[in-house]
């Protein structure tokens, strides 16, 4: 009897990798980068060999070739100082891929990013402060995958605040609220859908803390990436369809 074997995740974790560089207190924090951090801890808590590569903003097309995005599954984006300097060519590359059926996980000041504010289609703006706050994640969806093995609350000794309004569209799951010592709250985990690929925004994860070293942390990413990965279905573009040549045109004739 032949038994079906699943292809390991492959994954690209993308991070600016500037305040590593030009910060000691932040290069002391992630000697390995932000990027390295977490691709350690996928590779802890993913099953079945995954597959993880990383790319920073220097990398030639900031590491997100056509070929590597099409041998990705999932894709976290780490972003926080240099959204500007990401080749608008990148992008529509990165959203092609999505629309198609690549995951996206934005975190932390990634909601700045050129790609999330695209994909959200509003300014993704938030209140904030940098305070060293304790902040406590909320678990309010313990049926999602996203949850699965997460305590309740979730602690964060310390870590910029942010806080509502969130300007972003409502999304097709609330899967954590955070509050903050100071008073605010925020919606910290929320999942999108945009063509056929799965979106989770995350928000904990600033440079000047090690936050991604946290378990609990690490755990959500890890869900995070089995739940936006899709199956082995096919990755293509939603058809643009022509109204006047049929509903069902995908090309010109």
């Amino acid at each position: 009897m032949q038994h079906s074997t699943i292809p390991p995740l492959r994954i690209t974790v993308w991070n600016e990798g500037i305040h590593e560089r030009t910060e000691p207190g932040v290069a002391a924090i992630y000697p390995e980068g932000i990027h390295g951090a977490i691709a350690d801890g996928l590779r802890l808590l993913l099953d079945g060999d995954p597959v993880i590569r990383t790319a920073v903003l220097a990398d030639p097309e900031h590491g997100l070739t056509e070929e590597v995005l099409a041998e990705t599954d999932v894709l976290l984006w780490w972003g926080h100082i240099a959204h500007d300097q990401v080749s608008d060519e990148v992008v529509e590359r990165v959203q092609r891929h999505v629309l198609g059926g690549m995951g996206l996980l934005v975190l932390h000041s990634g909601h700045f990013s050129k790609i999330f504010t695209r994909l959200m289609g509003t300014t993704c703006s938030l209140l904030w402060r940098n305070g060293a706050e304790r902040e406590l994640v909320w678990n309010v969806n313990p049926a999602h995958p996203i949850t699965a093995g997460i305590e309740g609350p979730l602690v964060i000794d310390k870590q910029e605040t942010y806080g509502e309004f969130f300007d972003i569209p409502t999304p097709d799951d609330l899967v954590f609220i955070s509050s903050f010592s100071g008073g605010e709250v925020f919606r910290s985990g929320v999942t999108f859908t945009r063509g056929r690929g799965r979106i989770f925004y995350f928000s904990p994860g600033d440079q000047a803390y090690p936050v991604y070293y946290h378990p609990q942390i690490r755990r959500v990413l890890a869900n995070g990436v089995r739940w936006a990965a899709q199956t082995a279905a096919g990755r293509t573009p939603p058809a643009v369809t022509n109204p006047s040549r049929g509903w069902f045109q995908d090309s010109p004739a």
